[in-house]
């Protein structure tokens, strides 16, 4: 039997947690994560130096420090960029390949960006904004804009929204680098390449393995600025060896 105190105790208590409602305890969780956000990025050098050299998000830093140690993009080149936005790699690939006409004296090529969210213009580059990458048509409107000139380089930093369940961002992440790799056997030129961002997982090696088919050199590669409590990395494929004609 409850004795007064303890009924009283009892009582305090079921007042307390019907004055939390669902709403304050998902407010408070949401305050502490994006605490941890804001703490980590106001400590992350790769910020501040994104916000220096005028770059959209830190992110630019893994094309560059890829770019700068395999040599992908050249002045002259054709580009995709798959998942482009807010567009820090279109912001880089312009550069690379001299899309904006910078250098009067090289070669100059051509940036496509593609994305589900709005991309504010760039200049340099052919934005299609608001388009899925994944839906034929959307990649119909690429390969017609294209009209049969081939790419040099299909780039892909795009990921898909968290679950929270593993296995099924997984999936879903897998989902979206073969979309990546199928339209890029499509639309490249031999020796062209392809850089897609993937998850550390069990599926891996079977994408590198099915990367090999159609690129002489496949590296799983995991750049600096790369935070190292993340799971990405990126599979870059080299030397398109072309589609065998049927």
């Amino acid at each position: 039997m409850l004795t007064g105190l303890q009924i009283r105790t009892l009582s305090t208590c079921v007042k307390t947690l019907r004055k939390v409602s669902p709403n304050d305890l998902k407010s408070k969780i949401k305050g502490v994560s994006s605490q941890h956000w804001l703490s980590r990025q106001l400590s992350d050098p790769y910020v501040e130096k994104a916000k220096r050299m005028n770059y959209r998000c830190r992110s630019a830093f893994k094309l560059v420090e890829i770019d700068d140690r395999f040599k992908i993009l050249h002045p002259g080149h054709v580009v995709v960029d798959c998942g482009a936005s807010p567009g820090s790699w279109t912001q880089v690939a312009v550069k690379r390949v001299n899309s904006d006409g910078a250098n009067q004296t090289l070669a100059k090529g051509t940036v496509c960006s593609i994305d589900k969210q709005h991309i504010y213009p760039i200049e340099g580059a052919v934005i299609f904004g608001n388009m899925d990458f994944t839906a034929p048509e959307s990649q119909k409107s690429l390969t017609d804009f294209l009209n049969d000139e081939k790419v040099h380089a299909v780039l892909s930093d795009m990921a898909p929204n968290a679950t929270g369940i593993r296995e099924l961002d997984n999936e879903n992440m897998l989902k979206l680098c073969y979309a990546v790799l199928r339209f890029a056997v499509q639309v490249s030129r031999k020796e062209a390449s392809v850089l897609v961002k993937m998850w550390q997982c069990g599926s891996t090696k079977k994408l590198e393995a099915d990367m090999a088919r159609f690129y002489d050199n496949v590296k799983v590669v995991k750049p600096n600025s790369s935070r190292m409590d993340s799971a990405e990395i990126f599979l870059l494929g080299r030397n398109f060896k072309g589609l065998k004609d049927s």
